[in-house]
């Protein structure tokens, strides 16, 4: 292919720096340059602020919650995949929490598993353990959540 021919009002740029020749091109008329040459900007000087970055709030660890005395800690393990084991969850967690016993309860300490919902003692015996559940959780939904809570607390007991 043949070279380009320069057009005769310019002038040679190869041997001028490099500022210089960045003065002597011509912009290329494009349709945002010609808005940008007809809008007029109005900039008001603002006073400098100083960026401060903000704290995260720090969530408090389950085991800070927890107070050293002889409750015992019951964890639900519910998936986040529906709101359906989120309702459930916080049923059975009120209801503990509102019954005569010391419990400590602790609601996905961990990242819970995909389709579990799971009520367990800490390192010891499960209450109820539904995984790998798929829609439309029939199992989740065919319990009986009061008496799940009262069979907990007869256990607990």
């Amino acid at each position: 292919m043949a070279p380009k021919r320069k057009p005769t009002n310019e002038v040679d740029n190869n041997n001028l720096p490099s500022s210089a020749a960045a003065d002597t091109v011509t912009k290329r008329a494009t349709r945002s340059s010609t808005r940008l040459a007809t809008a007029t900007v109005t900039v008001t000087a603002a006073p400098p602020t100083t960026a401060v970055p903000k704290r995260k709030k720090a969530k408090p660890t389950p085991e800070a919650e927890v107070s050293e005395g002889s409750s015992k800690k019951i964890i639900i393990e519910h998936c986040k995949q529906c709101t359906q084991f989120k309702k459930r969850a916080i049923q059975v967690k009120n209801g503990l929490e509102k019954s005569d016993v010391a419990v400590n309860v602790l609601v996905n300490p961990e990242k819970p598993r995909r389709g579990c919902f799971e009520i367990r003692e800490e390192g010891g015996e499960i209450f109820v353990s539904l995984l790998d559940m798929k829609r439309p959780f029939t199992p989740m939904k065919e319990l009986d959540m009061e008496k799940v809570i009262s069979d907990i607390i007869e256990k607990i007991n």
